[in-house]
């Protein structure tokens, strides 16, 4: 049985994302930065698309307008295909959006909606099945994670150990047929080292924000990672101008924490891009595996790489974490809790992972909706 959506949507690493929630005017206090235009805001994103994917200014806009489309199309997708909905993925390169199906007669409701269908035998739900299966043992020394991959419709476990990897799925008791062990040197740990400085401290640590968000009595605030802190920590400003404390977390199980301003912490719409600009945040729309994300953080600011699989349990050594999405964006200590965002859609707060920004490396982000929808926050949009 799966756990509640607060529990299963909300992660557990943490790489802090700076996000610029500035401090509102005041004594000592910073002032809000002013909001970029559309047209600033499209060309933000786009030169960090050609930065990162080697895009010509043409190819980062056709990228994002594709990928914006792809997301409306897999909503009426998924709801043509009801039942038999199997998932989907999109693809960078060809910009084509694949809508798995379960039924041969719903892939034609599906290409009717405007994506390509392929029918599998499993799908999505059924790969969940196997997910929770394996995450009732509570993982095994030398398993890293695993998770549902809908492009080839079976759950890979990624291990350092192959027999680690076949104890798993012995003790979990899972259709063989239905997993792929894939071999990995990759070790993920969490991104809230003690590195000191910037974004927002907390009992002496520091971690990024992700995005900002006002609770159901109008508090103002902002998501992050949960290992940022516990229930009851003070947490600062970089300025120092501004406090707040941690309202909400969950880690290990899921990694997600909101954070209320008890002083001086106005929120904005903005996610720094750590170029002079900053990038508007619209909503909070999923984007389908593949789309290309962009990352911003307090130690290695704004980095960008594609979706490569979502629904992942990870293994750290604090614990495992589950429902976590996993990029190839690079990410490094301090990052945690900083924002995942796809074009101007929200998409989660950075959690842990492996390498650094100088070889590459595997980072993970926490879904931002299912702590929205727990915690009875909405997104600041304005």
């Amino acid at each position: 049985m799966r756990p509640s959506p607060i529990i299963s949507a909300i992660g557990t690493g943490a790489l802090a994302l700076g996000m610029s929630i500035a401090v509102a005017p005041g004594a000592g206090a910073a002032t809000l930065p002013s909001e970029p235009s559309t047209d600033d805001v499209a060309a933000t994103m786009q030169e960090a698309l050609e930065r990162d994917f080697g895009l010509t200014p043409f190819g980062a806009e056709e990228l994002l307008d594709a990928q914006a489309e792809a997301s409306e199309i897999d909503a009426e997708a998924a709801e043509a295909a009801g039942d038999h909905y199997g998932g989907s993925f999109f693809d960078t390169e060809s910009l084509e959006l694949t809508v798995n199906v379960t039924d041969a007669q719903a892939a034609e409701q599906v290409e009717a909606a405007g994506a390509r269908a392929e029918v599998v035998r499993n799908g999505h739900e059924a790969l969940l099945g196997v997910v929770d299966d394996l995450d009732g043992t509570g993982g095994e020394d030398g398993v890293v994670s695993w998770y549902p991959d809908v492009a080839d419709d079976t759950v890979v476990i990624r291990a350092n150990d192959a027999e680690a990897a076949q104890s798993l799925i012995e003790s979990a008791d899972v259709d063989p047929s239905a997993v792929e062990v894939e071999q990995t040197e990759e070790s993920p740990r969490l991104y809230a080292d003690i590195v000191g400085g910037d974004a927002f401290t907390m009992g002496g640590g520091r971690c990024s924000i992700g995005f900002a968000a006002t609770d159901s009595s109008g508090n103002d605030g902002f998501v992050t990672a949960g290992h940022c802190g516990t229930v009851g920590t003070s947490a600062t400003s970089e300025d120092g101008s501004g406090s707040g404390v941690f309202e909400e977390s969950v880690f290990p199980g899921n990694d997600a924490a909101f954070v209320s301003s008890t002083s001086n912490w106005g929120v904005t719409n903005l996610v720094n891009t750590y170029d002079g600009g900053d990038q508007t945040v619209s909503g909070s729309e999923e984007a389908p595996i593949g789309s290309a994300v962009c990352r911003s953080g307090s130690t290695t600011g704004w980095e960008c790489g594609s979706i490569e699989a979502r629904g992942e349990s990870v293994s750290y050594p604090q614990g495992t974490v589950e429902d976590l999405t996993r990029t190839d964006a690079c990410a490094e200590p301090g990052d945690s809790g900083g924002s995942f965002i796809a074009g101007d859609q929200a998409q989660g707060m950075t959690s842990g992972g492996s390498g650094d920004c100088t070889s590459g490396g595997t980072t993970y982000y926490q879904e931002i909706n299912p702590a929205l929808d727990t915690w009875g926050l909405n997104l600041v949009t304005s």
